[in-house]
């Protein structure tokens, strides 16, 4: 290899530290015998994501190889190579000598080749009389045999992020391709669920991804497939076990039992703790427990009174509508729950189901606890009081629970969400008034 001995461009060229940290690592680095030049050519070309270099500089990179006429890099040979701009076109493919230069200049830059100019700038070699070459002015090969143990890690690094990506992209292609065909199979066997809201969760996640995402993305994408195909198989499997025991002649129906082992969990968290969470959140009411409708109404400003039939002792151990609220004054009032819509944010109802579906699993919400819900409530409105339970998630110790309590007040005309509503955003305008004040 050549001797301990910095050279400077010529011309009008600055010596830059970068040519000069490029020369000192040269002639610095750890000896390595021999290594095939195209050997490090091809790992060149898999670590150039992280090496800063274009194709179109690789390949003059290409043609400077050819030059050297030994297959191997060897640090006890002479590695310059010295072709005219010429004969690199020639070489490159016919590039352009302006395109050539652009790149050998960014090539010195990654520090993969070292300038060895002549004192008239010219690249040129002598030769002593057995032809041997005893001087050559040109292009330095030594930066890739002296770092070729780092461009070879750097190539195995960027081959299995590569193999990672593929790898992440193939299960997810999978679990679209499960979950769309499971939710169909549910549908036509008649599973019992909100199957649409399903589909539309699903479908929220797949056309909101990144066109070009990275692997934390596809990462967190896999995550919730594989939470969501998790939930849809259980769901299938509790129906078919459900249909069989309905089906043996010797099985009592009564016996029919809940697979799903959060609903015992949940059925004990209401017998601890049956008063609401909201009860210490300056909800009024006329009763424990209680909230009349009137109340209710009066909260969001309405002034016609609520007729008599419609009044909790009129109507208990009856099925009653909950009142509906505008999705802004249900953002406003829970906005936690704005993170978990399909593009991180909420601009409709569909977008608040689809985020409501996410936070169900999230709190560990049983699907029989959100078909409760879902059947005693109404689609919109079992989305609003599932942001309400998010909103207040510190403090509840089973959400299930307390949803199927919720939903169990629904039907005997005991629960209203504008209290709810109104409580949750009185404790964030609170702040902000006392501020002004």
């Amino acid at each position: 290899m050549e001797a301990e001995y910095v050279t400077t461009p010529f011309g009008r060229r600055p010596m830059t530290f970068a040519m000069l940290t490029a020369q000192r690592r040269a002639e610095h680095g750890k000896p390595v015998r021999s290594v095939d030049k195209w050997k490090i050519y091809r790992a060149l070309c898999e670590a150039k994501p992280l090496l800063g270099v274009t194709d179109r500089a690789l390949a003059v990179l290409n043609a400077l190889l050819s030059f050297y006429p030994k297959s191997e890099l060897s640090d006890e040979a002479n590695l310059i190579v010295f072709p005219s701009n010429e004969q690199l076109s020639l070489r490159a493919h016919g590039m352009a000598e302006q395109t050539i230069r652009r790149h050998l200049a960014a090539l010195i830059a990654a520090g993969l080749l070292v300038r060895r100019d002549s004192p008239n700038g010219k690249r040129y070699a002598r030769r002593n009389r057995a032809g041997d070459l005893n001087e050559a002015y040109g292009f330095s090969l030594a930066p890739l045999l002296a770092r070729w143990e780092e461009i070879e890690r750097l190539a195995a690094q960027v081959v299995a992020e590569r193999l990672h990506m593929q790898d992440l992209r193939e299960r997810i292609s999978l679990h679209r391709r499960d979950i769309a065909k499971l939710i169909d199979t549910a549908v036509a066997e008649a599973v019992e669920g909100s199957w649409d809201a399903v589909r539309t969760g699903f479908r929220a996640l797949i056309d909101g991804f990144p066109r070009s995402p990275t692997a934390a993305e596809l990462e967190a994408l896999l995550n919730k497939l594989g939470r969501l195909h998790g939930e849809i198989i259980k769901r299938l499997e509790t129906h078919m076990k459900a249909a069989e025991i309905s089906g043996n002649p010797y099985q009592n129906e009564r016996h029919i039992q809940n697979s799903d082992s959060e609903s015992q969990i949940e059925s004990e968290a209401e017998a601890k703790s049956p008063v609401p969470i909201f009860v210490n959140m300056d909800v009024p009411s006329v009763a424990p427990n209680r909230v009349e409708p009137a109340k209710a109404a009066e909260d969001f400003g309405s002034t016609s009174p609520v007729p008599q039939h419609l009044r909790p002792d009129a109507i208990a151990g009856m099925h009653t509508e909950l009142k509906s609220f505008p999705l802004d004054l249900v953002l406003r009032a829970c906005p936690d729950i704005t993170a978990y819509g399909p593009t991180g944010e909420i601009q409709s109802w569909r977008d608040l189901l689809a985020a409501s579906l996410v936070v169900r699993s999230m709190l560990d919400i049983s699907p029989g606890a959100y078909q409760e819900a879902h059947a005693v409530m109404g689609a919109e409105n079992t989305a609003t009081v599932i942001a309400c339970i998010l909103q207040r998630a510190p403090h509840i110790n089973s959400a299930g629970g307390y949803l199927r309590h919720l939903a169990r007040r629904t039907q005997k005309g005991e629960f209203a969400i504008g209290p709810m509503l109104m409580s949750l955003l009185r404790a964030h305008t609170a702040p902000t008034a006392s501020k002004g004040a």
